[in-house]
Protein backbone atom coordinates (compact mmCIF):
# COMPACT_ATOMS: atom_id res chain seq x y z
CA UNK A 1 0.00 0.00 0.00
CA UNK A 2 1.62 3.43 -0.86
CA UNK A 3 2.49 6.28 1.61
CA UNK A 4 -0.10 9.23 1.13
CA UNK A 5 0.94 12.05 -0.29
CA UNK A 6 1.50 15.13 2.15
CA UNK A 7 0.05 17.93 -0.07
CA UNK A 8 0.27 20.77 1.93
CA UNK A 9 4.29 20.42 2.89
CA UNK A 10 5.46 22.44 6.02
CA UNK A 11 6.22 26.41 4.94
CA UNK A 12 9.28 26.50 7.06
CA UNK A 13 11.84 24.41 8.74
CA UNK A 14 12.48 25.64 12.32
CA UNK A 15 16.79 25.21 12.75
CA UNK A 16 17.89 25.59 16.20
CA UNK A 17 20.20 28.43 16.59
CA UNK A 18 23.69 27.42 16.39
CA UNK A 19 26.29 27.29 19.45
CA UNK A 20 29.78 27.16 20.35
CA UNK A 21 32.70 27.63 17.26
CA UNK A 22 30.28 26.46 14.33
CA UNK A 23 28.32 30.09 14.57
CA UNK A 24 31.84 31.76 15.06
CA UNK A 25 32.36 30.04 11.81
CA UNK A 26 28.80 30.54 10.13
CA UNK A 27 28.95 34.14 10.98
CA UNK A 28 32.78 34.77 9.71
CA UNK A 29 31.49 33.10 6.14
CA UNK A 30 28.77 35.12 5.94
CA UNK A 31 30.33 37.93 6.50
CA UNK A 32 33.22 37.24 4.03
CA UNK A 33 30.55 36.86 1.90
CA UNK A 34 28.90 39.93 2.35
CA UNK A 35 31.98 41.73 2.45
CA UNK A 36 33.45 40.39 -0.67
CA UNK A 37 29.57 41.70 -2.80
CA UNK A 38 29.47 45.25 -1.01
CA UNK A 39 33.61 45.89 -2.03
CA UNK A 40 32.98 44.73 -5.40
CA UNK A 41 29.95 47.46 -5.96
CA UNK A 42 32.74 49.89 -5.03
CA UNK A 43 36.33 48.73 -5.89
CA UNK A 44 35.82 49.13 -9.83
CA UNK A 45 34.35 52.71 -9.89
CA UNK A 46 38.13 54.13 -9.44
CA UNK A 47 39.38 51.83 -11.86
CA UNK A 48 37.41 53.10 -15.02
CA UNK A 49 40.21 55.28 -16.17
CA UNK A 50 42.62 52.18 -16.51
CA UNK A 51 40.28 49.30 -17.43
CA UNK A 52 39.05 52.34 -20.08
CA UNK A 53 42.99 53.42 -21.60
CA UNK A 54 43.93 49.15 -21.62
CA UNK A 55 40.83 47.95 -23.05
CA UNK A 56 41.34 51.14 -25.89
CA UNK A 57 37.88 52.78 -25.28
CA UNK A 58 36.81 56.50 -24.25
CA UNK A 59 36.12 57.01 -20.37
CA UNK A 60 32.36 57.39 -21.20
CA UNK A 61 32.20 54.15 -23.02
CA UNK A 62 34.22 52.54 -19.75
CA UNK A 63 31.37 53.47 -17.34
CA UNK A 64 29.07 50.90 -18.93
CA UNK A 65 31.47 48.57 -16.71
CA UNK A 66 29.69 50.39 -13.94
CA UNK A 67 26.13 50.73 -15.34
CA UNK A 68 26.07 46.83 -16.60
CA UNK A 69 26.58 45.55 -13.20
CA UNK A 70 24.08 47.90 -11.67
CA UNK A 71 21.05 47.39 -13.66
CA UNK A 72 21.32 43.63 -13.23
CA UNK A 73 21.92 43.54 -9.76
CA UNK A 74 18.77 46.09 -9.33
CA UNK A 75 16.70 43.39 -11.29
CA UNK A 76 17.74 40.18 -9.44
CA UNK A 77 17.47 41.65 -5.76
CA UNK A 78 14.13 41.50 -5.69
CA UNK A 79 14.02 38.00 -7.14
CA UNK A 80 15.47 36.63 -4.12
CA UNK A 81 12.05 35.70 -2.01
CA UNK A 82 10.99 33.77 -5.57
CA UNK A 83 14.23 32.56 -6.06
CA UNK A 84 14.60 30.82 -2.24
CA UNK A 85 11.28 28.96 -2.76
CA UNK A 86 12.27 27.11 -5.93
CA UNK A 87 16.19 26.63 -5.00
CA UNK A 88 16.24 26.97 -0.97
CA UNK A 89 18.32 29.56 0.64
CA UNK A 90 21.56 27.65 1.40
CA UNK A 91 21.38 26.13 -2.46
CA UNK A 92 20.98 29.35 -3.91
CA UNK A 93 23.19 31.32 -1.67
CA UNK A 94 25.97 28.44 -2.40
CA UNK A 95 25.22 28.87 -6.31
CA UNK A 96 25.12 32.36 -6.30
CA UNK A 97 28.64 32.68 -4.91
CA UNK A 98 30.06 30.17 -6.59
CA UNK A 99 28.47 31.71 -9.70
CA UNK A 100 30.33 34.98 -8.73
CA UNK A 101 33.59 33.39 -8.40
CA UNK A 102 33.29 32.31 -12.03
CA UNK A 103 31.97 35.99 -13.03
CA UNK A 104 34.61 37.59 -11.33
CA UNK A 105 37.33 35.22 -13.15
CA UNK A 106 35.75 35.92 -16.68
CA UNK A 107 35.85 39.59 -15.85
CA UNK A 108 39.65 39.75 -15.19
CA UNK A 109 40.14 37.72 -18.56
CA UNK A 110 37.82 39.53 -20.74
CA UNK A 111 39.82 40.45 -23.72
CA UNK A 112 38.02 43.72 -25.10
CA UNK A 113 35.06 46.16 -23.82
CA UNK A 114 32.23 44.23 -24.80
CA UNK A 115 32.89 40.81 -23.26
CA UNK A 116 34.22 42.67 -20.02
CA UNK A 117 30.76 44.58 -19.86
CA UNK A 118 28.19 40.81 -20.57
CA UNK A 119 30.60 39.65 -17.61
CA UNK A 120 29.45 42.44 -15.82
CA UNK A 121 25.69 41.38 -16.44
CA UNK A 122 26.04 37.85 -15.07
CA UNK A 123 28.02 39.28 -12.32
CA UNK A 124 25.50 41.39 -11.13
CA UNK A 125 22.40 38.78 -11.97
CA UNK A 126 24.07 35.96 -10.18
CA UNK A 127 24.88 38.84 -7.13
CA UNK A 128 21.53 39.96 -6.50
CA UNK A 129 20.32 37.01 -3.73
CA UNK A 130 23.77 37.05 -1.96
CA UNK A 131 23.75 39.93 0.81
CA UNK A 132 19.71 39.30 1.71
CA UNK A 133 20.26 35.75 2.00
CA UNK A 134 23.61 36.28 3.75
CA UNK A 135 21.14 38.94 6.08
CA UNK A 136 18.56 35.67 6.48
CA UNK A 137 21.02 32.86 7.49
CA UNK A 138 22.58 35.35 9.89
CA UNK A 139 19.01 35.50 11.71
CA UNK A 140 18.76 31.94 11.77
CA UNK A 141 21.76 31.31 12.92
CA UNK A 142 21.22 33.35 16.36
CA UNK A 143 18.03 32.89 19.01
CA UNK A 144 15.45 35.76 18.54
CA UNK A 145 16.75 37.73 21.76
CA UNK A 146 20.03 37.99 20.15
CA UNK A 147 18.90 39.08 16.62
CA UNK A 148 19.90 41.98 17.18
CA UNK A 149 24.07 41.14 17.81
CA UNK A 150 23.07 39.17 14.43
CA UNK A 151 22.54 42.40 12.29
CA UNK A 152 25.05 44.35 14.26
CA UNK A 153 27.58 41.98 13.24
CA UNK A 154 26.12 41.90 9.53
CA UNK A 155 25.88 45.27 9.39
CA UNK A 156 29.46 46.29 10.36
CA UNK A 157 30.54 44.73 6.84
CA UNK A 158 28.22 46.81 5.15
CA UNK A 159 30.25 49.52 6.85
CA UNK A 160 33.48 49.00 6.61
CA UNK A 161 33.49 47.54 2.75
CA UNK A 162 31.95 51.08 1.00
CA UNK A 163 35.42 52.37 2.46
CA UNK A 164 37.95 49.78 1.72
CA UNK A 165 36.98 49.49 -2.29
CA UNK A 166 38.11 52.46 -3.44
CA UNK A 167 41.04 52.65 -1.41
CA UNK A 168 42.00 48.79 -2.08
CA UNK A 169 40.81 49.05 -5.97
CA UNK A 170 43.34 52.05 -6.48
CA UNK A 171 46.07 50.44 -5.09
CA UNK A 172 45.70 47.37 -7.07
CA UNK A 173 44.86 49.08 -10.20
CA UNK A 174 48.15 51.27 -9.74
CA UNK A 175 50.70 48.58 -8.39
CA UNK A 176 49.15 45.36 -9.69
CA UNK A 177 46.55 45.36 -13.02
CA UNK A 178 42.84 46.12 -12.93
CA UNK A 179 42.16 42.24 -13.97
CA UNK A 180 43.02 42.22 -10.07
CA UNK A 181 40.03 43.52 -8.90
CA UNK A 182 38.11 40.42 -10.01
CA UNK A 183 40.57 37.80 -9.03
CA UNK A 184 40.72 38.34 -5.48
CA UNK A 185 36.84 37.31 -5.10
CA UNK A 186 37.87 33.85 -6.50
CA UNK A 187 39.67 32.57 -3.29
CA UNK A 188 37.68 34.37 -1.14
CA UNK A 189 34.43 33.39 -2.78
CA UNK A 190 35.81 29.56 -2.43
CA UNK A 191 36.26 29.80 1.16
CA UNK A 192 32.86 31.74 1.78
CA UNK A 193 31.07 28.77 0.19
CA UNK A 194 33.04 25.94 1.60
CA UNK A 195 32.37 26.96 5.01
CA UNK A 196 28.86 28.02 4.28
CA UNK A 197 28.08 24.85 2.71
CA UNK A 198 29.65 22.97 5.41
CA UNK A 199 27.52 24.30 8.22
CA UNK A 200 24.66 25.30 6.91
CA UNK A 201 23.67 22.50 3.82
CA UNK A 202 21.29 20.65 6.70
CA UNK A 203 19.78 23.78 7.03
CA UNK A 204 18.01 24.54 4.05
CA UNK A 205 14.81 25.97 3.65
CA UNK A 206 11.51 24.01 2.42
CA UNK A 207 11.25 24.22 -1.66
CA UNK A 208 8.12 24.62 -3.21
CA UNK A 209 8.18 24.49 -7.49
CA UNK A 210 6.20 27.04 -8.03
CA UNK A 211 5.11 28.36 -11.59
CA UNK A 212 7.52 30.70 -13.78
CA UNK A 213 5.61 34.36 -13.74
CA UNK A 214 6.92 35.04 -16.90
CA UNK A 215 5.00 38.38 -17.29
CA UNK A 216 6.24 39.83 -14.15
CA UNK A 217 9.63 39.04 -14.21
CA UNK A 218 9.47 40.26 -18.09
CA UNK A 219 7.70 44.15 -16.49
CA UNK A 220 10.53 43.93 -13.63
CA UNK A 221 13.98 43.27 -15.99
CA UNK A 222 12.02 46.43 -18.52
CA UNK A 223 10.97 48.96 -15.82
CA UNK A 224 14.14 48.21 -13.41
CA UNK A 225 16.53 48.20 -16.60
CA UNK A 226 14.95 51.46 -17.87
CA UNK A 227 15.28 53.52 -14.43
CA UNK A 228 18.68 52.19 -13.65
CA UNK A 229 20.08 53.26 -17.17
CA UNK A 230 18.29 56.47 -16.92
CA UNK A 231 20.12 57.57 -13.66
CA UNK A 232 22.86 56.19 -15.07
CA UNK A 233 22.86 57.91 -17.96
CA UNK A 234 20.90 60.96 -16.95
CA UNK A 235 23.73 63.28 -15.81
CA UNK A 236 25.45 62.70 -18.70
CA UNK A 237 23.05 63.12 -21.52
CA UNK A 238 21.70 66.13 -19.48
CA UNK A 239 18.28 64.73 -18.23
CA UNK A 240 15.42 65.56 -19.62
CA UNK A 241 16.81 67.96 -22.61
CA UNK A 242 17.57 63.95 -23.80
CA UNK A 243 14.97 62.03 -25.80
CA UNK A 244 16.57 59.21 -24.84
CA UNK A 245 16.12 60.12 -20.95
CA UNK A 246 12.44 60.85 -21.74
CA UNK A 247 11.61 57.54 -23.48
CA UNK A 248 13.43 55.04 -20.47
CA UNK A 249 11.72 57.12 -18.17
CA UNK A 250 8.18 56.98 -19.76
CA UNK A 251 9.11 53.07 -20.09
CA UNK A 252 10.33 53.15 -16.75
CA UNK A 253 6.55 54.66 -15.26
CA UNK A 254 4.50 52.46 -17.66
CA UNK A 255 6.08 49.16 -16.93
CA UNK A 256 6.51 49.77 -13.03
CA UNK A 257 2.65 50.63 -12.72
CA UNK A 258 1.41 47.66 -15.19
CA UNK A 259 4.61 45.61 -12.71
CA UNK A 260 2.75 46.50 -9.80
CA UNK A 261 -1.13 45.59 -11.02
CA UNK A 262 0.10 42.32 -12.56
CA UNK A 263 2.34 41.57 -9.24
CA UNK A 264 -0.74 42.38 -7.08
CA UNK A 265 -3.15 40.09 -9.03
CA UNK A 266 -0.90 36.76 -10.25
CA UNK A 267 -1.36 34.06 -8.03
CA UNK A 268 2.39 33.20 -7.52
CA UNK A 269 3.99 36.65 -8.09
CA UNK A 270 7.58 36.82 -8.89
CA UNK A 271 7.79 39.93 -5.78
CA UNK A 272 5.91 39.98 -2.53
CA UNK A 273 4.00 43.26 -3.07
CA UNK A 274 1.86 42.27 -0.20
CA UNK A 275 5.13 42.82 2.21
CA UNK A 276 4.01 46.00 1.62
CA UNK A 277 0.57 45.79 3.93
CA UNK A 278 2.60 45.35 7.24
CA UNK A 279 3.11 48.85 8.72
CA UNK A 280 5.96 48.53 9.97
CA UNK A 281 7.69 46.68 6.72
CA UNK A 282 6.35 50.05 5.04
CA UNK A 283 7.60 52.54 7.41
CA UNK A 284 11.14 50.70 8.20
CA UNK A 285 11.55 50.43 4.08
CA UNK A 286 10.62 53.69 3.40
CA UNK A 287 12.39 55.85 6.48
CA UNK A 288 16.09 53.00 5.55
CA UNK A 289 15.43 53.80 1.87
CA UNK A 290 14.97 57.52 1.97
CA UNK A 291 17.68 58.30 4.50
CA UNK A 292 20.15 55.76 2.63
CA UNK A 293 19.82 57.86 -0.36
CA UNK A 294 20.22 60.94 0.94
CA UNK A 295 23.13 59.56 2.80
CA UNK A 296 24.46 57.92 -0.24
CA UNK A 297 24.09 61.53 -1.74
CA UNK A 298 26.63 63.21 0.44
CA UNK A 299 28.71 60.46 0.26
CA UNK A 300 29.26 60.77 -3.46
CA UNK A 301 29.19 65.18 -3.08
CA UNK A 302 32.06 64.83 -0.26
CA UNK A 303 34.54 63.54 -2.51
CA UNK A 304 33.65 65.53 -5.56
CA UNK A 305 34.00 68.29 -3.91
CA UNK A 306 37.44 67.65 -2.06
CA UNK A 307 39.23 66.52 -5.47
CA UNK A 308 37.84 69.42 -7.68
CA UNK A 309 38.16 72.27 -5.94
CA UNK A 310 39.87 71.42 -2.99
CA UNK A 311 43.00 70.33 -4.48
CA UNK A 312 42.65 66.70 -2.74
CA UNK A 313 43.92 63.51 -4.51
CA UNK A 314 41.84 60.41 -4.63
CA UNK A 315 44.15 59.21 -2.48
CA UNK A 316 43.92 62.20 0.20
CA UNK A 317 40.01 61.94 -0.21
CA UNK A 318 39.24 58.27 0.42
CA UNK A 319 41.46 59.09 3.61
CA UNK A 320 39.33 61.50 4.97
CA UNK A 321 35.88 59.46 4.64
CA UNK A 322 37.80 56.67 6.55
CA UNK A 323 37.45 57.37 9.38
CA UNK A 324 33.93 56.93 9.64
CA UNK A 325 34.45 53.29 10.17
CA UNK A 326 36.00 53.89 13.27
CA UNK A 327 33.02 55.12 15.30
CA UNK A 328 30.61 52.73 13.58
CA UNK A 329 32.87 49.64 14.40
CA UNK A 330 33.24 50.31 17.99
CA UNK A 331 29.59 51.33 18.73
CA UNK A 332 27.77 48.53 16.51
CA UNK A 333 28.08 45.88 18.79
CA UNK A 334 26.62 48.05 21.68
CA UNK A 335 23.40 49.07 19.42
CA UNK A 336 23.23 45.09 18.69
CA UNK A 337 22.85 44.32 22.27
CA UNK A 338 20.29 46.86 23.13
CA UNK A 339 18.00 46.20 20.17
CA UNK A 340 16.09 44.12 22.08
CA UNK A 341 15.72 46.39 25.02
CA UNK A 342 15.18 49.70 23.95
CA UNK A 343 12.90 50.51 21.07
CA UNK A 344 14.54 50.34 17.68
CA UNK A 345 12.65 53.42 16.45
CA UNK A 346 14.72 55.45 19.24
CA UNK A 347 17.36 54.45 18.28
CA UNK A 348 16.58 54.96 14.80
CA UNK A 349 15.75 58.56 16.05
CA UNK A 350 19.44 58.68 17.69
CA UNK A 351 21.02 57.93 13.94
CA UNK A 352 18.99 60.91 11.87
CA UNK A 353 19.50 63.09 14.69
CA UNK A 354 23.32 62.73 14.44
CA UNK A 355 23.18 62.36 11.11
CA UNK A 356 21.04 65.64 10.79
CA UNK A 357 23.92 67.25 13.00
CA UNK A 358 26.79 66.28 10.99
CA UNK A 359 25.33 67.34 7.47
CA UNK A 360 24.79 70.85 9.69
CA UNK A 361 28.06 71.34 10.15
CA UNK A 362 29.23 70.34 6.85
CA UNK A 363 26.89 73.25 5.78
CA UNK A 364 29.16 75.58 7.70
CA UNK A 365 32.76 74.77 5.40
CA UNK A 366 34.29 77.63 3.51
CA UNK A 367 37.10 76.99 1.00
CA UNK A 368 39.48 77.54 3.91
CA UNK A 369 38.52 74.56 5.72
CA UNK A 370 41.42 72.60 6.87
CA UNK A 371 41.11 68.87 7.24
CA UNK A 372 41.17 68.89 11.18
CA UNK A 373 37.17 70.90 9.91
CA UNK A 374 36.44 68.34 7.38
CA UNK A 375 37.51 65.30 9.34
CA UNK A 376 35.42 65.97 12.64
CA UNK A 377 32.28 66.20 11.01
CA UNK A 378 33.23 62.44 9.09
CA UNK A 379 34.24 60.95 12.99
CA UNK A 380 31.04 61.99 14.32
CA UNK A 381 29.11 60.16 11.63
CA UNK A 382 30.42 57.21 12.70
CA UNK A 383 27.93 57.38 15.58
CA UNK A 384 25.18 57.63 13.14
CA UNK A 385 26.51 54.63 10.97
CA UNK A 386 26.04 52.37 14.21
CA UNK A 387 22.95 53.82 15.05
CA UNK A 388 21.39 53.58 11.26
CA UNK A 389 21.22 49.71 9.42
CA UNK A 390 20.99 47.75 12.81
CA UNK A 391 17.44 49.43 14.13
CA UNK A 392 15.90 50.06 11.02
CA UNK A 393 16.67 46.51 9.81
CA UNK A 394 14.96 45.08 12.91
CA UNK A 395 12.14 47.47 12.57
CA UNK A 396 11.50 46.18 8.60
CA UNK A 397 11.59 42.63 9.41
CA UNK A 398 9.73 42.75 13.13
CA UNK A 399 6.87 40.33 12.84
CA UNK A 400 7.79 38.19 10.07
CA UNK A 401 7.80 34.93 9.74
CA UNK A 402 11.31 33.05 8.78
CA UNK A 403 9.70 32.31 5.22
CA UNK A 404 9.40 35.34 4.52
CA UNK A 405 12.76 37.03 6.09
CA UNK A 406 14.91 36.65 2.32
CA UNK A 407 11.99 38.07 0.28
CA UNK A 408 11.16 40.69 2.86
CA UNK A 409 15.20 41.49 2.58
CA UNK A 410 15.55 41.23 -0.87
CA UNK A 411 12.87 43.83 -1.24
CA UNK A 412 14.08 46.07 1.29
CA UNK A 413 17.94 45.52 0.02
CA UNK A 414 16.14 46.37 -3.47
CA UNK A 415 14.66 50.10 -2.32
CA UNK A 416 17.59 51.14 -0.33
CA UNK A 417 19.98 50.84 -3.83
CA UNK A 418 17.39 52.35 -5.90
CA UNK A 419 17.50 54.82 -3.51
CA UNK A 420 21.12 55.16 -3.09
CA UNK A 421 21.14 55.26 -7.09
CA UNK A 422 18.74 58.47 -6.75
CA UNK A 423 20.33 59.88 -4.34
CA UNK A 424 24.18 60.13 -6.00
CA UNK A 425 22.21 61.30 -9.22
CA UNK A 426 19.86 63.98 -7.77
CA UNK A 427 23.07 65.42 -5.33
CA UNK A 428 25.54 65.54 -8.11
CA UNK A 429 22.95 67.64 -10.52
CA UNK A 430 21.26 69.66 -8.39
CA UNK A 431 25.25 70.17 -7.72
CA UNK A 432 26.39 71.40 -10.68
CA UNK A 433 23.31 73.49 -11.17
CA UNK A 434 23.21 75.30 -7.80
CA UNK A 435 26.71 76.11 -8.43
CA UNK A 436 25.98 77.71 -11.89
CA UNK A 437 23.72 79.72 -10.34
CA UNK A 438 25.70 81.22 -7.31
CA UNK A 439 28.50 81.43 -10.09
CA UNK A 440 26.37 84.07 -11.84
CA UNK A 441 25.38 85.87 -8.82
CA UNK A 442 28.81 86.25 -8.00
CA UNK A 443 30.03 87.75 -11.14
CA UNK A 444 27.19 89.67 -11.30
CA UNK A 445 28.86 91.14 -8.16
CA UNK A 446 32.44 91.79 -9.79
CA UNK A 447 33.37 94.94 -10.96
CA UNK A 448 36.62 94.47 -12.91
CA UNK A 449 36.88 98.45 -12.55
CA UNK A 450 37.20 98.18 -8.29
CA UNK A 451 40.39 98.67 -6.95
CA UNK A 452 40.34 95.10 -5.14
CA UNK A 453 39.60 93.33 -8.42
CA UNK A 454 42.72 96.04 -10.35
CA UNK A 455 44.92 95.00 -8.06
CA UNK A 456 43.90 91.24 -7.83
CA UNK A 457 44.91 91.49 -11.89
CA UNK A 458 47.49 93.70 -11.56
CA UNK A 459 49.64 91.32 -8.77
CA UNK A 460 48.79 88.19 -10.97
CA UNK A 461 50.10 90.02 -14.20
CA UNK A 462 53.19 90.81 -12.82
CA UNK A 463 53.45 87.13 -11.33
CA UNK A 464 53.74 86.35 -15.18
CA UNK A 465 50.25 85.49 -16.31
CA UNK A 466 48.49 87.99 -19.47
CA UNK A 467 45.10 89.37 -18.78
CA UNK A 468 42.74 86.10 -20.23
CA UNK A 469 44.91 84.02 -18.19
CA UNK A 470 44.86 86.46 -15.01
CA UNK A 471 40.95 86.24 -15.45
CA UNK A 472 41.24 82.71 -15.76
CA UNK A 473 42.46 82.60 -12.75
CA UNK A 474 39.93 84.52 -11.17
CA UNK A 475 37.14 82.42 -12.58
CA UNK A 476 38.82 79.02 -11.02
CA UNK A 477 38.37 81.06 -7.64
CA UNK A 478 34.76 82.43 -8.25
CA UNK A 479 34.15 78.32 -9.63
CA UNK A 480 35.12 77.21 -6.26
CA UNK A 481 33.48 79.63 -4.11
CA UNK A 482 30.17 78.62 -6.26
CA UNK A 483 30.92 74.92 -5.48
CA UNK A 484 31.51 75.38 -2.34
CA UNK A 485 28.27 77.32 -1.86
CA UNK A 486 26.09 74.37 -3.70
CA UNK A 487 27.49 72.31 -1.90
CA UNK A 488 26.22 73.89 1.84
CA UNK A 489 23.22 73.98 0.29
CA UNK A 490 22.79 70.47 -0.40
CA UNK A 491 24.37 69.63 2.89
CA UNK A 492 21.82 71.90 4.87
CA UNK A 493 18.69 70.50 3.01
CA UNK A 494 19.38 67.17 3.80
CA UNK A 495 20.11 67.84 7.49
CA UNK A 496 16.24 68.85 7.19
CA UNK A 497 15.85 65.92 5.19
CA UNK A 498 16.79 63.68 8.08
CA UNK A 499 14.83 65.47 10.96
CA UNK A 500 11.36 65.01 9.06
CA UNK A 501 12.59 61.02 8.54
CA UNK A 502 12.06 60.92 12.26
CA UNK A 503 8.71 60.95 12.02
CA UNK A 504 8.77 58.94 9.24
CA UNK A 505 10.08 55.86 11.63
CA UNK A 506 7.77 57.00 14.19
CA UNK A 507 4.85 55.84 11.87
CA UNK A 508 6.02 52.03 13.33
CA UNK A 509 4.57 50.21 15.76
CA UNK A 510 6.83 49.31 18.76
CA UNK A 511 8.65 46.01 18.11
CA UNK A 512 8.12 43.36 20.78
CA UNK A 513 11.60 42.31 22.26
CA UNK A 514 13.63 39.89 19.69
CA UNK A 515 10.97 40.43 17.21
CA UNK A 516 13.63 40.64 14.11
CA UNK A 517 11.92 37.78 12.04
CA UNK A 518 9.85 36.16 14.97
CA UNK A 519 6.15 36.00 14.25
CA UNK A 520 4.63 39.08 15.88
CA UNK A 521 1.11 40.26 14.60
CA UNK A 522 1.80 43.53 15.82
CA UNK A 523 3.66 44.75 13.00
CA UNK A 524 0.68 44.68 10.58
Amino acid sequence: MSKPVNSNPPAHIEHPPLTGATLLWGTFALALATFMIVLDSSIANVSIPAISGDLGVSPSQGTWVITSFAVANAISIPLTGWLVMRFGQVRLFIISILLFVLASWLCGFAPNIESLIAFRIFQGAVTGPIIPLSQALLLSSYPKAKAGMALALWAMTTLVAPVMGPLLGGWITDHISWSWIFYINIPVGFIAASITWSIYQHRDSVIRKLPIDKVGLFLLVVWVGAMQIMMDKGKELDWFESTQIIALAVTAVVGFAFFIVWELTDEHPVVDLQLFARRNFWTGTVALSLAYGVFFGNVVLLPLWLQQYMGYTATQAGMVLAPVGVMAILLSPLVGKSIGKIDPRILSTISFLVFALVLWMRSRFNVNADLTTILIPTIVQGVAMAFFFIPLVSLTLSGLSPDKIAGASGLSNFARITAGAFGTSIATTVWENRAAMHHAHLTERLNLASIPTVQTLSNLQTSGLNYEQALAVINRSIDQQAYMMSANDIFYASSMVFFVLIGVVWMARPVKSGSAGADASGAH
